[in-house]
């Protein structure tokens, strides 16, 4: 009879209500290394969304009117987006096939190089080809980062009690607005500097800083242990079939729902997020806002939002997934309208509030729980490639072209927030029918 490891047969414990104290200082190492990781990788995912909002139309886009060179820096953010799903599908292989810790490595090193490169970049009219080069590292990016949530997002989930796997992947998950404060706030120090000296190198050092945060997750992520569901997956799979190897995409891909309802229920979610990242910016500037009072104002709401998103996670822990997401969907679409119309006011106190009503209740509520709502649709041979592909395509329709079509809006209905807040309410219905359709999962047991 086979043996199974320790780290294995102590899977089935981490899914109960105990653990022992060996698994809790695990589990704190998981959660400790994922959150780290996760804040490195949105960091240098959001700094390009806040240089795109605030510099890259000016010097990749120059020739460009200055609205036009917005929507055509905004664009080069939807391609990092539209590159995710790759990311997901081929990260999540080798981590079905592989483990989840290897992987999130490997990304971690492809975003902070792409990263690094970007705040090295001539600008367009030193070097022609520079929009070019901009665009091919914003789809390493994506593909790093496509490839990151699913791993960081499972090792957390598949170390976790099942009392508690919303509240530990909504800890991960509060990586991305720490990394939006560090992003938002170390590029609002150096946009106080006199425009040419921002324009020219004072962009470039948030960039280059990348390298320093990288070196530090990676020497956390190092000392963790690949999750023990995932190994328990593995030796049952040898003792089944010791020479079949199934391919979790196609593993994944015969069963199309799970990843269909997945991808449509996190396009609202994932694109009210993106819009507060980054198209909020623009509309506060637009609308007389000083640009170091808007990024202040992301930041602190960042903030806010570190602290919610767990409430949240542990809320769906008590209710559930769906419910959770669903008043977060209804609060969204009713809450659009103010919360657009007042980060584009141009009154400091109005934009404030309307940046804590969107990060600190909206987003937490939706991004506190999608993750998941998510992972916990799919089995734990093919867990990393399901919830990837389901979380970046939703990722992509959502939050990569959300900037985009918001910017557009704004030059065919003029700088208000009507129409954005009517395509918010839309996409919203859209994810709420998805959630809707989609059975309950948060007692789901995942083995």
């Amino acid at each position: 009879m086979t043996q199974i490891p320790k780290a294995v047969t102590s899977a089935a414990d981490s899914s109960g209500l105990q653990q022992t104290p060996d698994q809790r200082r695990q589990m704190r190492r998981v959660l400790w290394s994922s959150y780290i990781g996760s804040t490195v990788e949105f960091y240098d995912f959001l700094v390009y969304g806040t240089a795109a909002s605030l510099v890259f139309g000016q010097i990749f886009f120059a020739d460009l009117d200055p609205l036009v060179g917005t929507i055509a820096s905004f664009g080069t953010l939807a391609a990092g987006y539209a590159a995710r799903p790759l990311g997901g599908v081929i990260f999540g292989h080798f981590g079905d096939r592989l483990g989840r810790k290897q992987m999130l490595i490997l990304t971690m090193m492809l975003m902070g190089v792409s990263s690094t490169l970007i705040g090295l970049l001539p600008s367009q009219q030193q070097i022609g080809a520079a929009p070019v080069i901009l665009i091919l590292l914003r789809i390493i990016q994506g593909i790093a980062l496509g490839g990151e949530w699913g791993g960081a997002t499972l090792m957390a989930l598949e170390h976790s009690t099942s009392r508690r796997r919303g509240l530990s992947v909504a800890i991960v998950n509060a990586g991305a607005p720490t990394g939006a404060v560090l992003a938002a706030g170390i590029m609002g120090v150096f946009s106080l500097l006199p425009q040419d000296q921002f324009l020219s190198w004072g962009w470039r050092i948030p960039f280059l800083i990348s390298a320093v945060l990288v070196a530090v997750a990676l020497w956390v992520r190092l000392g963790v242990h690949e999750s023990p569901i995932f190994q328990q997956a593995q030796e049952a799979a040898k003792l089944e079939a010791p020479t079949k190897k199934p391919v979790p995409l196609i593993e994944v891909l015969r069963h199309p729902k799970g990843v269909l309802l997945s991808g449509l229920a996190g396009i609202a979610p994932l694109a009210i997020q993106s819009l507060m990242a980054t198209f909020a910016l623009t509309f506060a500037i637009l609308g007389g806002t000083d640009r170091s009072v808007a990024l202040f104002a992301a930041a602190i709401a960042s903030v806010v939002n570190m602290v919610t998103l767990p409430l949240f996670g542990a809320l769906s822990d008590r209710l559930g997934r769906r419910p959770v997401l669903a008043g977060g969907l209804i609060t969204a679409a009713v809450l659009a309208y103010p919360i657009f119309s007042m980060i584009g006011s141009g009154n400091t106190a109005m934009v404030f509030t309307g940046y804590f009503l969107g990060y600190g209740l909206v987003v937490a509520a939706l991004m506190g729980t999608l993750s998941s709502f998510i992972s916990e649709q799919f089995s734990t041979t093919s867990r990393y490639t399901g919830a990837s592909l389901g979380y970046q395509l939703g990722a992509t329709l959502g939050a990569g072209f959300a900037p985009l079509i918001a910017a557009n809006l704004l030059t065919v209905g003029g700088p208000n927030a009507t129409l954005v807040a009517i395509f918010v309410g839309a996409l919203a219905v859209v994810s709420g029918l998805a959630v809707l359709a989609t059975r309950e999962s948060f007692r789901k047991d995942l083995l």
